[in-house]
């Protein structure tokens, strides 16, 4: 449990970094940055597959197949969400809506799971979820109101975003638990290959959408500056930053976790995330976060802990058996 524990904290480390590239490269399209990032991240699973190789010829069709379908949702649908929800509602909004991935990802394993993970008991679990809950709330309410007051805000495109951060949650409440299916069933395979498998099968996906955006930049004469932008060395810099670190090495980290973590456990630890991109937001803008936030925050810790103190219960057997 501590050592799962750990990867997921590294993981969310890393992935913490995503919502800080559409900040940085505000000027640049998410589709860009979706697929530059998943470029980045297929480029450097190809010395690492040759590193592998021996692992990753016994995957069979099935299993390059379900990697294809977890990069497509889990990789290049997810950030294209998220980015462009980022740069149309700002950072909290999406961050709000992200943040509540450790709630929907609880419930929706906690039923799915039972047999297989057993059973988180509802009423213990009711105060990890409303600490987590409140935390998300308090931590978001002084940008809320920021917003609300901002007599510039564009609502039409402030609710394009919260969509757009919706959908993400679907890939992401989808990506974990179809994952950790695979890892779980899977227990001999190294979760350091499912990673690297996983780089490889993004890489024709992001090759085909970079290609794909570089022909409809051209037909609609789009002013861009293909393929790098007009801040080539910055993009590139950033794209293989988080291909590296939030797309593989995260990746590994958060494999390594949900091979020691029931689902609806590990589910709860991607509040790492919510809480490694508030950090960086911070950082980034020279300020201490105000006693809401802190508070926010330190409930979100408290919720976690809550919820590694709850061991889950046996499926009940069937009554009746036949």
């Amino acid at each position: 449990m501590l050592i799962g524990t750990l990867f997921a904290l590294a993981a969310g480390l890393m992935w913490g970094l995503v919502f800080v590239g559409p900040l940085l490269l505000s000027d640049y399209p998410a589709v860009m940055l979706s697929f530059g990032r998943y470029l980045a991240f297929g480029l450097i699973a190809l010395p690492l597959a040759w590193w592998d190789r021996a692992a990753l010829r016994t995957l069979t069709r099935a299993d390059w197949l379900e990697a294809l379908k977890l990069a497509m949702v889990g990789n290049i649908v997810y950030y294209l969400c998220l980015s462009s929800a980022i740069q149309r509602a700002g950072a909290p909004l999406p961050t709000m809506i992200i943040g509540t991935l450790p709630v929907v990802i609880a419930l929706v394993s906690n039923r799915r799971n039972a047999a297989r993970d057993g059973t988180l008991p509802w009423r213990r679990l009711a105060p990890s979820l409303g600490l987590i809950a409140l935390g998300i709330g308090l931590v978001n309410q002084a940008e809320w109101q920021a917003l609300r007051a901002d007599p510039q805000a564009d609502l039409g495109r402030y609710a394009l975003g919260a969509a757009l951060a919706l959908a993400a949650v679907v890939c992401w409440t989808w990506y974990p638990i179809r994952n950790a299916d695979w890892l779980r069933a899977h227990a001999e395979r190294s979760p350091r290959t499912w990673a690297t498998a996983q780089g490889i099968a993004t890489l024709p996906l992001a090759l085909l959408g970079f290609a794909g955006t570089w022909l409809v930049f051209a037909l609609t004469d789009a002013p861009w500056v293909m393929p790098l932008g007009p801040r080539p060395g910055a993009y590139v810099g950033l794209m293989l930053a988080i291909g590296l670190l939030a797309s593989w090495l995260g990746t590994l980290c958060w494999n390594e976790a949900s091979q020691r973590l029931p689902t609806n456990i590990a589910g709860q630890l991607i509040v790492f995330e919510t809480l490694s991109a508030l950090a960086y937001a911070f950082v980034l803008r020279g300020e201490w976060p105000g006693l809401p936030t802190a508070c926010g925050i330190a409930l979100l810790i408290a919720g976690v802990w809550w919820a590694l103190r709850v061991d889950p219960e046996p499926a009940a057997a069937d009554a009746h058996p036949n």
